[in-house]
């Protein structure tokens, strides 16, 4: 993975203003994490999480606005900045790649054709996210989520009550699709999501993810496929401004 120094520009270079276009309290970011096994043998198998492809339609429905029209429709009072738009591109992006601008808060989804789309997400807070360059390892409708240990250790009034798990739900912290980035085999952990906090986007919210709108990432999921690569650039606190 690339360390923050590797990252001395500003991204907001890649990219020109729209061409056009298309069209609880929040709490810390949750990651799955693989299951463990339970080696107390007295001690009951846990129940591991579970999400019904039944489901998955009628949870799509909930979480899609009414005359859904991705460029305008804002029932969650978003910076219209925020709403997907079509964009140039600078020349020399890959087509299918993701890159996230941490200073803007954009995620992009390049095109052929020298255009990308653009989303508003948020980032993660204080020193949790992590800049580099991923390769997107699977894709997940509705996901099942489990916190990791350190989440737990670091807020266990949030987290020690999901330990086994959290079935696939619009309540569930990875909301309804989720790319799991990957450094050549290993799963990192780190996920780009849709979050059942749509409010937080524009922010700094999570414990190392990037969250999106859940309708919003629904659009973008069929776009993307499972190997391409995904830059995380730095956030504001790792950028050396222009002079």
């Amino acid at each position: 993975m690339l360390t923050r120094r590797h990252f001395v520009m500003t991204t907001t270079a890649l990219f020109s203003a729209p061409i056009a276009a298309w069209a609880q309290e929040d709490s810390a970011e949750t990651v799955e994490t693989p299951e463990t096994t339970d080696t107390a043998e007295a001690a009951p198998t846990p129940r591991r999480p579970v999400s019904s492809p039944s489901n998955w339609d009628r949870w799509d429905a909930q979480i899609t606005p009414a005359n859904y029209d991705p460029a305008t429709s804002n029932p969650w009072g978003l910076h219209p900045r925020f709403l997907p738009q079509r964009v140039q591109a600078n020349p020399g992006l890959t087509p299918g790649d993701l890159h996230v601008d941490a200073v803007a808060r954009y995620l992009y989804h390049i095109e052929p054709g020298g255009t990308a789309m653009r989303y508003g997400v948020a980032i993660a807070r204080g020193n949790l996210y992590e800049p580099g360059v991923y390769r997107v390892g699977r894709k997940a409708k509705w996901p099942v989520w489990t916190p990791t240990a350190a989440m737990i250790k670091r807020d266990p009034h949030l987290y020690k009550q999901h330990e086994n798990g959290m079935n696939g739900g619009p309540s569930n912290p990875l909301g309804s699709r989720a790319f799991y980035l990957y450094e050549g085999n290993r799963d990192t952990l780190l996920r780009i999501h849709g979050s059942p906090s749509p409010r937080s986007i524009g922010g700094r919210a999570s414990s190392g993810c990037v969250r999106m709108v859940m309708a919003h990432i629904n659009d973008l999921y069929p776009q993307v496929s499972n190997g391409v690569t995904a830059h995380l650039h730095p956030p504001e606190s790792y950028v050396t401004a222009p002079s």
